[in-house]
């Protein structure tokens, strides 16, 4: 069993200072040193919680979170995270806000932030305007803060957007890491990003963006699967390339779910739509298109329904690495005559691989907490020592 001293000497051998008062937006802004830390101190969070070492480093503050669309999993994980560390959360229903009433994002954003220490976004839904709407409600408290209204800056941490998922992501590599038992074990190993097929159409792209952002860092083999006309965004498909050019391992795009999964050590079959698809979705919103959007559905729904033979099924699995695979999903998946008729997943795969689904989910707190930790405390090092040793935290430096 390690001790927290391990994570401590881990966290000396790393060099995250830019992380401290930085946000939190796309893993591939973040040097693998930054990425390492994140997944250190997560664990070590981990270690403290499960031995009854508190972990409490703020006596008040909030942790703001502002969901643009529907979320069970990091919705909580975000909740779990502020509250693990001490900070209290508060909600903001858009609804319930003045936005309605024609409240800029620089308003709002000063508004909620007068005791804020974090600020928790997922705007995920329209290409083009979920990171740039975390840039600009960024860049708004950033000058708050200058202008002297704000005390302290919050700092971000990305809940999802059009781009990317990164606490998704970091959470998902955290659990293969455990799995594979070491960062050290996971070059060379091969893994299928797979598009699968969903009755519902408009999933977003940032999970598999951030998989193939992330993931090609590491060393591993790498292979994006999808039907033609699934493509991701093509900047994304750039850094996943330069990413394992880098790290020494592979990239390529398939067409064929077979291909992908054949002798792969991972297996991740999710369900998206369409960049160009998508993109058109958003610029039929902006255009207030009702019927446009509703011929966009029905269109693609029909495409979909063309491929419901890319299905994560036993007979695919068998051709995995052993026929023994590590099954990820960020959940949750469409099983088949489960939550579906036709679906990602079979039901016998989903739930053999259960408990480690939800394992894989249980990261996600613990890397969120992470992120906000690094970005507040410029020797989180010191942070965890005097906590080991019991005494009362907040903001020590």
């Amino acid at each position: 069993m390690k001790t927290l001293q391990d994570y401590i000497d881990k966290l000396n051998s790393l060099n995250f200072k830019e992380m401290y008062e930085n946000d939190f937006f796309l893993t591939w802004e973040k040097s693998d040193d930054e990425l390492e830390a994140v997944w250190t101190v997560a664990d070590a969070l981990r270690f403290m919680r499960e031995n009854n070492i508190s972990t409490k480093v703020f006596e008040s503050g909030l942790g703001i979170s502002l969901f643009r669309d529907n979320s069970t999993r990091t919705r909580f994980s975000f909740a779990s995270a502020c509250n693990l560390l001490g900070l209290e959360v508060q909600d903001l229903d858009e609804g319930k806000s003045q936005v309605a009433h024609g409240e800029t994002v620089r308003e709002t954003a000063n508004m909620v932030s007068f005791m804020a220490d974090v600020i928790g976004i997922r705007d995920d839904m329209y290409i083009g305007k979920g990171n740039t709407y975390m840039h600009e409600f960024m860049d708004a408290v950033t000058q708050g803060n200058k202008d002297g209204i704000l005390e302290q800056r919050p700092t971000l941490v990305n809940l999802q957007c059009d781009i990317d998922h990164p606490t998704q992501s970091m959470a998902d590599m955290l659990h293969i890491i455990h799995e594979m038992g070491g960062i050290e074990n996971l070059k060379g190993k091969k893994l299928a990003m797979t598009w699968a097929y969903s009755p519902s159409y408009g999933k977003p792209l940032s999970v598999p963006q951030g998989i193939i952002g992330l993931m090609t860092r590491m060393g591993m083999e790498v292979v994006l699967a999808h039907p033609e006309g699934y493509e991701v965004m093509p900047e994304v498909v750039e850094v996943a390339k330069k990413n394992a050019e880098k790290s020494g391992g592979t990239f390529r795009v398939s067409n064929d779910m077979a291909d992908a999964f054949k002798d792969a050590d991972v297996v991740y079959p999710k369900s998206w739509a369409p960049f160009a698809a998508m993109e058109k979705r958003t610029n039929l919103y902006g255009e207030g298109d009702t019927d446009g959007i509703k011929a966009l559905e029905k269109e693609l729904l029909a495409q979909n329904a063309s491929h419901k033979d890319w299905c994560c099924t036993e007979e695919l699995m068998k051709t995995t690495k052993d026929g023994k695979a590590l099954y990820m999903h960020c959940l949750p998946a469409d099983i088949n005559d489960v939550s579906c008729k036709d679906g990602e997943v079979v039901a016998s795969v989903f739930d053999r691989y259960r408990d480690p689904l939800y394992k894989e989910a249980s990261y996600k707190p613990y890397v969120i907490a992470a992120m906000i930790f690094l970005s507040k405390f410029e020797n989180p090092q010191e942070i965890l020592k005097k906590l080991e040793t019991g005494k009362t935290p907040r903001i020590f430096e």
